[in-house]
């Protein structure tokens, strides 16, 4: 029978009640390929999970606190589940212990043993947010190394989940992957894990359904890409802000989001400034609203209502000036911008429309939109257009979360040591792409 408990005190006494692996070298980077699903629009994390290991895809969230794995079919001769009477991060919310195992003994079930909250763990509109307690286990989770063989976590920890918490999520996935800032993602425990690894993980997301992209995880770099360009020396970089009221947090207690934000100050369209309420742009300390976030799980940037309004209107004016001369046609939900495939010239840099640029924390740190960012092909029946890729996010919640597609092609280094985020804006300008990353040759 499950019984809520109240948060315990930190990460660390956890693994004291588990096997423990000491600090080992690493050879950097750990890495893994990222496959975007053409169904969901979705990035698919593989890990090498359980024993034997076995390849597991996942659905990578930057915003998670932790990982979870479907155990519904949990085949595995080394998990082990972690006792009621371990200590968790603070970050969590609440948890339950498992006194006594009414069901089958197995991963999803056994006598004093620790649950996990899994709340809200998705943003997609597919999917039906739900609470559920879980069991926490322990087992090993190996990704590719620069010599071409696994290395792997022997005490790595994550959540079960039940089947249900498959549903809206793409073909073939077992759970989700969690990158987020917290003591319990993928980048931290394999930080703890291995004693030469920087507190750093990178990504870089592939437009394409059939070339991956990657996440590199405890280097700050090389990250040499196709035609030998290191792409660590391309970055600018912005000071990652962390939300006081995380969705972890609860009445009495505020605690940091795992979830990544950054500093925005203003938007341009063709160099011009989009004029509207700054303030929305500050995280609200009372609720938690506003902000800029970073988001894998959201397909395309969302804007706060009066954002997207003032946007929507720079981008046509300037799509409309002499430079592009541009002229809408009816929009195909949910974009309420779109023009005529043959209208619209092609580019390097994608479809020529005017650039967009977020300005962070200095007027000279600009992260940079062209057209292979911003728009997106829109191909069904007798229609072929390009609709420009952002869309109204309401009022609540963050003011703007910038989506999978502004994501793409682009590389970003999260130092969670730190707290900075680095970006490069669109590769392409480089000659390059993020399905262009040279992994090493696997070795059997």
């Amino acid at each position: 029978m499950a019984k809520l408990a109240v948060p315990l005190l930190i990460f660390f006494f956890l693994l004291s009640c588990i096997p423990s692996q000491a600090a080992l070298p690493l050879q950097t980077p750990l890495q893994t390929q990222i496959q975007k699903d053409p169904s969901t629009s979705q990035y698919i994390f593989t890990a090498y999970l359980k024993t034997p290991l076995m390849p597991t895809k996942l659905v990578l969230d930057l915003g998670a606190t932790y990982s979870w794995v479907n155990c519904d079919d949990y085949i595995s001769s080394t998990y082990q589940h972690v006792p009621c009477n371990s200590s968790i991060a603070n970050s969590l919310s609440a948890y339950g212990c498992e006194d006594i195992c009414d069901g089958p003994p197995g991963p999803n079930c056994a006598n004093n043993s620790f649950l996990f909250l899994l709340d809200k763990p998705l943003e997609t509109v597919h999917y039906k947010k739900v609470n559920n307690l879980n069991d926490a286990l322990v087992d090993y989770l190996a990704l590719l190394n620069n010599l071409g063989s696994l290395s792997s976590i022997d005490n790595f920890i994550f959540s079960c989940a039940r089947t249900g918490f498959l549903k809206g999520l793409a073909k073939g996935v077992t759970g989700l992957a969690s990158l987020g800032n917290s003591n319990l993602s993928i980048p931290v425990q394999i930080n703890k894990a291995f004693s030469s690894s920087p507190n750093c993980f990178a990504m870089c997301l592939s437009g394409s359904t059939s070339q991956p992209g990657v996440v590199l995880f405890g280097s700050k770099g090389p990250y040499n890409f196709l035609h030998g360009i290191d792409l660590s020396k391309s970055l600018l970089y912005t000071p990652l802000i962390f939300n006081p009221l995380g969705r972890d947090s609860d009445p009495n207690t505020h605690r940091l989001s795992p979830e990544y934000y950054v500093g925005l100050t203003s938007i341009k369209v063709n160099g011009k400034m989009v004029a509207f309420n700054k303030a929305l742009l500050a995280i609200d300390d009372q609720s938690g609203s506003g902000g800029t976030r970073i988001s894998t799980l959201v397909p395309y940037t969302k804007l706060q209502s009066s954002i997207y309004k003032a946007f929507t209107l720079a981008f046509l004016k300037e799509a409309a000036s002499s430079a592009f001369n541009l002229t809408t046609t009816k929009p195909v939900k949910p974009f309420r911008v779109c023009y005529p495939v043959g209208a619209v010239k092609t580019t390097q840099m994608g479809p020529a429309v005017p650039l967009i640029e977020l300005v962070l924390d200095r007027q000279d740190v600009v992260w940079k939109m062209f057209g292979s960012n911003s728009m997106v092909r829109v191909t069904k029946k007798s229609v072929d257009l390009w609709c420009l890729g952002f869309v109204d996010g309401g009022i609540d919640g963050p003011s703007i979360i910038i989506g999978g597609l502004q994501l793409e092609d682009n590389l970003l280094q999260f130092d969670l040591q730190s707290k900075k985020l680095g970006f490069s804006s669109s590769i392409l300008s480089k000659g390059t792409k993020c399905a262009d990353y040279k992994f090493p040759t696997r070795n059997v």
